[in-house]
């Protein structure tokens, strides 16, 4: 990758919706970073997103701003549908991305976009806020080394409320051709992705993907039965249908059990490291000090993460692990959706390069809604 000027970084942001608005403040804190352009087709969203941070150009598309501006990153908080075409737009147009999640609509379109970000020398980075954190890196580190012992089994919930009346109102969402997805990709790859940072790599996917109350064209809820390379077998809950909402990953091993409970994000008080008991039925043993969560605790969020990128984008190194390898939920996704269209597990093999599977997102739906009397 190209070092970039060690002078101030313009950059762009196309979309300027809520999520728009954490890209902005973290931005708007790093003197080396200019907010020169932001791109969106509602006028009165745009310029009131540019009043509120001094942005100077604003267009109606990403296609208008790259014909007038040249910047050094362009950040991506649009809806999912619109991420490939406008990723490989910027990055054509000598640009680094920051994209939002989910990073595209398949498997063979994220291929593509990073195809061209080779091509052109220029970085895709894909937010997945999760990763970051200090309590969560620290807890990655000790499952990685064997610290905490052998990954057993676990738990990965994902129990959002979102109704339909303001939620699913907005156009493009709870529809395959916009959206791309429904709670599993939207809400749920948040915390896939926190535990595919905690395990590693899936090996085999048994999910089944259900409408039970929401008017969508795709689920409203989803289970699966995850077993990843290391031998774990985690089960998976999706849902934007609990009206008490948590994110909650827990990972038991042979020597203890790790937990985050939280919502959006998490900090060191949202984890719990517990000691496996010295005898069944026995209390739990004082945890070992080397699990001691760090007191310098910096919670997850857009902040430790963007830093980490443009650290990186400045001296020309690999994507940070926060923000690179995104073909892992991705995959997760396309694994649950296939397996609860075909009726059977799916592996990681069944989405090798070359595979159907990896062109989209299948639709196996069960609608369960009561029929109206």
């Amino acid at each position: 990758m190209t070092e970039l000027s060690q002078g101030v970084l313009k950059v762009a942001i196309v979309g300027t919706g809520a999520i728009a608005h954490a890209h902005a403040s973290v931005l708007a804190a790093d003197p080396q970073v200019a907010i020169a352009a932001v791109a969106d087709p509602n006028p009165t969203v745009r310029d009131a997103f540019a009043d509120q941070f001094g942005v100077a150009g604003r267009y109606d598309s990403l296609d208008d701003l790259l014909a007038a501006e040249t910047v050094d990153v362009v950040h991506l908080c649009t809806p999912p549908g619109l991420h490939k075409d406008q990723a490989i737009a910027a990055l054509r147009a000598g640009a680094h991305v920051v994209c939002e999640k989910p990073p595209v609509l398949s498997l063979a379109d994220l291929d593509a976009v990073l195809e061209v970000a080779q091509e052109v020398g220029r970085e895709y980075a894909v937010v997945f806020q999760q990763r970051t954190g200090t309590a969560v890196g620290h807890v990655q580190k000790l499952l990685a080394d064997g610290t905490l012992g052998r990954p057993l089994v676990g738990v990965c919930h994902t129990l959002w409320y979102r109704k339909q009346e303001d939620y699913y109102a907005v156009p493009w969402r709870g529809k395959w051709a916009t959206e791309g997805g429904g709670p599993l990709l939207g809400l749920g790859i948040h915390q896939l992705d926190l535990l595919g940072f905690l395990l590693g790599e899936w090996a085999e996917v048994d999910a089944r993907a259900f409408r039970l109350d929401r008017d969508l064209e795709t689920e409203d809820t989803s289970t699966a039965v995850v077993r990843f390379a290391n031998g774990a077998i985690v089960s998976v809950l999706t849902t934007a249908l609990a009206p008490r909402q948590t994110s909650y990953v827990r990972v038991d091993t042979t020597l203890g059990t790790v937990e985050v409970e939280h919502l959006y994000g998490h900090d060191a008080r949202a984890w719990r490291l517990t000691a496996a008991p010295d005898r069944t039925g026995g209390e739990p043993v004082e945890t070992p000090a080397s699990w001691t969560l760090p007191t310098d605790d910096e919670p997850s969020g857009h902040t430790p993460l963007l830093r980490a990128v443009y650290a990186a984008l400045r001296a020309g190194e690999p994507l940070p692990p926060v923000a690179a390898e995104p073909h892992r939920s991705l995959e997760l996704v396309t694994a649950i959706y296939a397996s609860a269209s075909l009726g059977r597990p799916v592996t990681k093999a069944d989405l090798a390069p070359g595979s159907t599977l990896r062109d989209g997102f299948l639709h196996g739906i069960e609608d369960l809604r009561p029929t109206p009397a």
